[in-house]
């Protein structure tokens, strides 16, 4: 058994209504500044957002289907298509630019927005191509604590099944950690694609990692972090009244309360549901606490 407890998703007695989304409106404006959240699953990506989302100058929210939009472009750009020797190197970047332009030009607020994926730590290239100037904010968890709210999720929902585990009524608690923890599992395939920007040759100076622990014991402190690294002037948040959920999406999934912010932010302390050994297997892996292996002087908050 660990040393110490976790934090948690920040918890209040009443769960909060979720904060409606801006209307889309064509022909708006493009968004000014952009930048991405990333990083692993459970480790505060949607608190963030739903912090973020306070400032009217901001739009930020859940992970967003542009990631994917994007890298159907670039298939459909590549070799595989024979017209693709007609696309030269400039028309590729204004084209990918344009589904960001597009997507989000016509949100209320959208003078600085956030886009978050998984994927983007994956990216960096990319985004260090088409956006020199955006920065990537990884949100990250020890990882066995990540594996653990997962599983707390299922615990609660003991008479359902979820997508994410391909609707297997039939598996463990050892099963549905090793198939999220793979290489293709959505929290190993997270961990990887964070290590991978991590030691990118484009990490420093694009890269910031915000710690789950961080954000829950002192949120002021590491939004003003935040605020400084991406060169915002500050903006006074309520951390009492937070809100986010994102019910349809979670109802489909089959997780309940996946994307579910509560108002106050706090942290609490709690025993690991996992068994000790399987717990234990994961403990070694947050490679960001050892400042040996910080090669690219990422920031951490």
């Amino acid at each position: 058994m660990p040393a110490k407890p976790s934090t948690d998703k920040p918890t209040t007695d009443k769960p909060a209504a979720a904060k409606p989304e801006s209307a889309w409106q064509p022909a708006a404006r493009s968004p000014e500044r952009l930048h991405f959240i990333s990083g692993l699953p459970r480790s505060g990506s949607t608190l963030l957002s739903a912090i973020l989302r306070q400032n009217p100058r901001f739009h930020a929210g859940m992970s967003s289907p542009v990631a994917d939009m994007v890298a159907a472009l670039v298939t459909a750009m590549s070799g595989k298509n024979d017209f693709s020797v007609v696309i030269g190197g400039e028309q590729r970047m204004a084209v990918l630019r344009s589904v960001f332009q597009s997507f989000y030009g016509g949100f209320k607020g959208n003078e600085v927005v956030f886009d978050t994926s998984r994927g983007w730590c994956s990216k960096l290239p990319m985004l260090a191509t088409l956006f020199p100037s955006a920065k990537v904010v990884a949100c990250v968890r020890e990882l066995p604590w990540v594996l653990d709210s997962v599983e707390r999720l299922v615990d609660k929902q003991p008479l359902t099944v979820s997508k994410m585990f391909n609707y297997n009524a039939g598996g463990t608690v050892y099963s549905r950690t090793e198939s999220l923890a793979n290489a293709g599992g959505m929290v190993g395939y997270a961990f990887q694609a964070t290590k991978e920007a991590w030691y990118s040759q484009y990490a420093p100076g694009r890269m910031v990692l915000m710690t789950y622990q961080s954000l829950t014991t002192d949120p002021k402190a590491a939004m003003q972090a935040l605020y400084k690294f991406l060169g915002e002037p500050w903006f006074e948040h309520d951390f009492d009244h937070v809100e986010y959920s994102a019910n349809a999406f979670d109802a489909r999934l089959g997780m309940r309360d996946l994307h579910t912010v509560r108002p106050k932010v706090s942290a609490t302390q709690r025993e690991p549901v996992l068994p000790p050994d399987l717990f234990n297997r994961y403990i070694n892996d947050s490679f960001w606490l050892n400042p040996k292996n910080n090669l690219r002087k990422v920031p951490i908050i």
